[in-house]
């Protein structure tokens, strides 16, 4: 369950803990016709930044090397009780020491020749900021809720909570 406190007091680090959690949010480029794709997120919450493997065959990562490089990465908590949208700059990054840092299992199973994969590249994404949405699990308190709006007027209900951030 997301700690809505934590939503309006410590939204950055609920984010990055969010974004290690999830498995994969959406990343997508602005300002073309490309679809958002799901992308698994690698965080470094100190550098406000998150990274992602390609391949450089890829649609999005075309996309950046033609100059799209402004981005939206959106992820949902694993428990749905979480939702983000964060902007960023996206570029390519050929530094093997981060490359090192951020391989795993996981990212070695797209990569046929693991780190020495012609096709493997690392993308970094400089965040610049982010909304933020958490929001109760609890069936009772929503129910609540919503029967309080109905019967008061002028009463929405409350069932979480939204912050904005800037990195």
């Amino acid at each position: 369950m997301v700690d809505l406190k934590e939503t309006r007091e410590n939204p950055k680090g609920q984010f990055f803990e969010q974004v290690k959690e999830a498995r994969a949010g959406m990343l997508g480029t602005m300002g073309t016709e490309g679809h958002m794709q799901p992308m698994s997120p690698r965080v470094e919450p100190e550098a406000g930044k998150l990274w992602f493997f390609l391949k450089n065959d890829a649609d999005l990562f075309q996309q950046i090397q033609g100059g799209h490089t402004k981005a939206h990465f959106c992820v949902v908590g694993k428990n749905h009780d979480y939702h983000a949208c964060a902007r960023g700059t996206l570029k390519e990054n050929k530094d093997p020491a981060k490359v090192d840092q951020f391989w795993d299992p996981i990212v070695a199973a797209w990569f046929e020749h693991g780190k020495e994969d012609p096709k493997m590249t690392l993308v970094e994404m400089a965040l610049d900021d982010a909304e933020v949405w958490g929001s109760t699990d609890s069936s009772t308190r929503f129910g609540w809720e919503i029967a309080k709006a109905n019967l008061v007027d002028e009463k929405t209900p409350e069932v979480g909570a939204k912050t904005e951030i800037r990195f």
